[in-house]
């Protein structure tokens, strides 16, 4: 069995996973997410790192559900982007800044200005926001060059808590990838550096791990574990990428969408190319599979915003499919933008300044439909996104959103197909998916579709996607004048 840990921003996650697909309950552990002013949002990689201990010693309780098999190794996931600066031991220098973190916003107007962004999207495929790398460390170059040079590598959560557990300095390609690296050479490119005047901190950037890498677990970790030492450390793919190979996909043109706190459309591709889009935005991910390539359409949307409107409402979200049966298609007139992050959007548009907004109130509009259009917005953005991108065949998704029914059901007639929905904790099954090809003892080379054995479909109804098509038209209109407006603050 592998045992599986997905390091989110505020929760970490593990569960067993046996070869045949089966897995234990996931135990959770919070970390704290410091938001401060001056848009900076931090994180603790000591905290995240005892976060890890406590989930992997919960999870191994579990073990005789799966027939007390043996641990065959440890597959770590989570976040991607913000920057994780340690020393020669792996002691944070300082706190990490998080994929959240916005005080690099200025820098990035700037590289827009001057056409950075353009230049550096065309060279790696990458479309950065202020939560990126290379802003950041921009950012920390300016106003605080003595962490830099305090610091041995700048890296990302992964392969800081990976240094912490077996000592090795090291980065998976996948979050290598963010912004500096040419995938089809899995090297990093020397004027994507120079680009955005990083090339003195080279030395800060491990380089990416070879496809197949294991580490071995310390003996202290292995202690604070409960794992035996020397266990075998798969270290990634991040997040986003581990939920499309985790739900499945396996074939060019299949698309993957994680309804989470935040929305991801991606996109599995032969080619090393970026979306084909106005705005430098979006992501190229090389991947633990030669010749394989995920671009990735990132927003910042998701249910973050709607838990902000239940919370608002006062609505608990037990009550969400209830309330969205409430509202017919169209919410009654109600529209919305959905752009509730403070950090603004990132795809498949960048812009710091976006909002979010309703429209078509009255007094006639009730509780279902604000949430209603919240929804319904928040779809029309994954087709955004999904156009971008190019999605030829078979959509999966995942993530919390995919698990209300009528969500579900609203994001099928808006994208007008099928939907496979997994309830998995898809993230954990792409890392151990990755973790048994690394050990050598592929879990599904012979019948790939194992891992859609847990898959249900949505279907779309006809009458919705009808509906939908024309609403899309409308968002998408509303949009480029709000972006109009956005562009004049």
């Amino acid at each position: 069995m592998i045992v599986g840990v997905d390091i989110g921003t505020s929760v970490t996650k593990a569960q067993l996973i046996s070869r045949d697909g089966r897995t234990t309950p996931a135990h959770e552990a919070r970390s704290t997410v410091y938001t401060l002013p001056g848009h900076r949002v931090e994180q603790d990689l000591d905290e995240v790192v005892g976060t890890v201990e406590t989930v992997v010693r919960a999870a191994l309780a579990d073990a005789a559900q799966l027939g007390d098999e043996p641990a065959e190794a440890l597959a770590l996931t989570g976040q991607g982007d913000g920057v994780w600066l340690r020393d020669a031991t792996g002691a944070p220098v300082g706190r990490a800044l998080s994929w959240m973190d916005g005080r690099a916003a200025d820098r990035l107007d700037r590289w827009t200005a001057d056409g950075t962004l353009h230049a550096l999207h065309r060279r790696t495929g990458v479309g950065l926001f202020p939560g990126s790398a290379a802003p950041l460390l921009a950012h920390l170059a300016e106003h605080e060059p003595e962490r830099l040079a305090a610091a041995h590598v700048a890296g990302y959560c992964v392969d800081a808590v990976v240094q912490r557990l077996t000592g090795a300095v090291t980065v998976d390609v996948s979050d290598a990838s963010q912004p500096f690296l040419d995938v089809a050479t899995r090297t990093y490119d020397e004027t994507a550096l120079e680009l955005c005047g990083l090339s003195a901190h080279r030395r800060l950037l491990p380089d990416p791990a070879p496809p197949g890498t294991l580490h071995r677990l310390l003996p202290d970790a292995a202690r604070r574990l409960g794992l035996p030492a020397g266990l075998p450390v798969s270290a990634g793919p991040f997040d986003i990428p581990a939920c499309a190979f985790g739900s499945g996909v396996a074939e060019p043109g299949e698309g993957n969408l994680i309804i989470g706190t935040t929305l991801a459309a991606q996109v599995l591709d032969t080619e090393p190319r970026p979306a084909l889009a106005e705005d430098p935005a979006g992501m190229l991910l090389a991947t633990p599979y030669e010749g394989r390539y995920l671009r990735v359409m990132p927003a910042m949307i998701g249910t973050a915003g709607l838990d902000w409107l239940l919370k608002l409402l006062d609505v608990k979200i037990e009550a969400l499919d209830a309330l969205l049966v409430q509202s017919p298609p169209g919410a009654s007139g109600v529209t919305a933008l959905p752009f509730l992050s403070a950090s603004g959007e990132r795809a498949p548009f960048v812009d710091p300044r976006a909002r979010g907004r309703f429209d078509g109130l009255s007094p006639l509009a009730g509780r279902a439909d604000l949430v209603r259009a919240l929804c319904e917005a928040v779809a029309y953005s994954a087709r955004h996104c999904m156009e971008t991108l190019g999605v030829t065949r078979t959509v999966t998704a995942c993530g919390g959103g995919a698990r209300s029914g009528e969500w579900a059901r609203i994001f099928a007639g808006v994208l007008g197909g099928d939907l496979e929905v997994c309830d998995d904790a898809v993230g954990i099954r792409g890392a151990a998916h990755v973790a048994w090809r690394s050990l050598g003892t592929p879990a599904d080379d012979a019948a790939p579709g194992a891992w859609r054995a847990r898959l249900r479909t949505v279907t779309a109804e006809r009458g919705l996607i009808d509906h939908y098509a024309e609403g899309y038209a409308a968002y998408r209109h509303a949009l480029d004048i709000a972006r109009e407006g956005w562009s004049t603050r």
